[in-house]
């Protein structure tokens, strides 16, 4: 997995449209596995990752664009302006597990926002499946393996 990390740290690296997206995947990568773990740092710097690299593809024009906006994007109609380089002849719904995996990666992160119950922090477990999950949505959208469609 290491080394699934450390090339989409250099696919990311490589490609300019995906921003600060190398720099937030590497960070995470050392938050989850250093000396010293941060699960919610790296949980923090896999969702970061993730909007960098998807941004110039799902919201190019919004320039306070998420996840979470992102996400949004994807209602209605909408997600006919996206396809990848997955076969989804089944459900012809070509971004369907584009969307999956930035939703569970979204929601997955308890931390973000305090509220009247008490925050739970992102355990290691967690911020290390998380990190997985942004690596390989970063090589996608790095790779041009997810695009908006004409």
């Amino acid at each position: 997995m290491r080394d699934a990390v450390s090339q989409a740290v250099v696919d990311a690296d490589a490609a300019p449209a995906v921003g600060s997206a190398a720099e937030h995947l590497a960070t995470a990568w050392g938050a989850a596995y250093g000396l010293h773990p941060d699960p919610v740092r790296a949980y923090s710097e896999a969702i970061k990752a993730v909007g960098c690299a998807a941004h110039s593809v799902v919201q190019p024009n919004h320039g306070r664009a998420t996840l979470g906006t992102m996400l949004g994007k994807f209602k209605g109609n909408a997600r006919a302006k996206f396809t990848t380089a997955l076969s989804t002849q089944s459900s012809n719904d070509a971004i369907a597990p584009v969307e999956a995996m930035m939703r569970a990666l979204w929601d997955g992160q308890t931390s973000r926002h305090g509220k009247q119950t008490p925050t739970v922090p992102e355990t290691l477990e967690a911020a290390r499946a998380g990190l997985h999950l942004a690596a390989t949505l970063v090589q996608w959208f790095a790779s041009g393996a997810v695009i908006r469609t004409p």
